[in-house]
């Protein structure tokens, strides 16, 4: 069975392709007018071992606001719309990850209902083009469309960029673990309920 989700969203501030298929190589196809966001994207596609293509133009000379809130929510379909019916999944995945000075915590919960505990210390500033608030806005519309439970824990760090990057291949990781067939659990909704 194809685990593939591919989701069109446009706006009149934006205009976003997606395509991920969970069971994937890690191979990317993603092109974005932010550098810098198009880098956390190849990592989350990368290190997630998910196919992942995401073509996004938008307002940028408003600020990035759109159009990385926008590619939060298309990306979020597209996960949700690949899990299908979510029997035999693994469910949960956390990760920690360092990345030089910087130490990221992600724990989710495919669960069916959207939460995001961000305790991520309130950085002003920007990597590249990208402002560093922005990465909350991305990971709310994705949650909040893929419909996950999800903390984010940053345990230290001082270089944005260094931060940004365990945030995402932590979340690769952890997604990377929940997406997973478990074989015990064929068939399956892991839920006591029956659903997700």
């Amino acid at each position: 069975m194809s685990r593939v989700g591919e989701v069109k969203r446009s706006t009149r501030e934006t205009d976003i392709q997606v395509s991920l298929e969970l069971d994937g190589e890690g191979t990317t196809d993603i092109d974005t007018p932010i550098g810098f966001f198009s880098h956390m994207l190849n990592l989350l596609g990368k290190h997630a071992g998910f196919t992942l293509s995401v073509h996004a133009s938008g307002d940028i000379e408003v600020d990035g606001h759109h159009l990385v809130e926008d590619t939060g929510i298309a990306l979020g379909q597209a996960f949700h719309k690949a899990l299908g019916d979510k029997k035999g999944i693994q469910r949960y995945g956390s990760f920690l990850l360092p990345m030089d000075e910087a130490l990221a915590r992600v724990v989710l919960d495919i669960s069916g209902r959207p939460f995001l505990s961000w305790k991520v210390p309130d950085f002003k500033g920007s990597v590249g083009h990208l402002e560093f608030e922005l990465l909350k806005e991305f990971w709310m519309g994705f949650i909040n469309h893929a419909r996950l439970t999800y903390h984010v824990d940053i345990l230290r760090g001082s270089n944005l960029h260094h931060i940004a990057e365990a945030i995402f291949k932590a979340s690769a990781k952890a997604l990377r673990t929940a997406t997973t067939i478990d074989p015990r659990f064929s068939g399956r909704v892991p839920s006591t309920k029956g659903s997700i």
